[in-house]
């Protein structure tokens, strides 16, 4: 069985772990039409406004 020879220091644990961190829950913004969240500098999947302007035909 391998065993590990020196001991892994901290920095060098914390730098493997450190990607895990980034991993964040996406920013959300509230569309100006509909008031409905959205996600930011996209179309907004409800209603289909982006920078005032219908961008995409939703149909209800």
């Amino acid at each position: 069985m391998a065993v590990p020879k020196n001991r892994t220091s901290a920095a060098r644990r914390d730098k493997r772990r450190a990607s895990n961190s980034k991993m964040r829950v996406p920013g959300l913004s509230v569309c100006p039409q509909c008031h409905e969240p959205k996600l930011a500098h996209r179309v907004c999947p409800n209603c289909g406004y982006y920078k005032g302007k219908e961008v995409i035909s939703v149909e209800d």
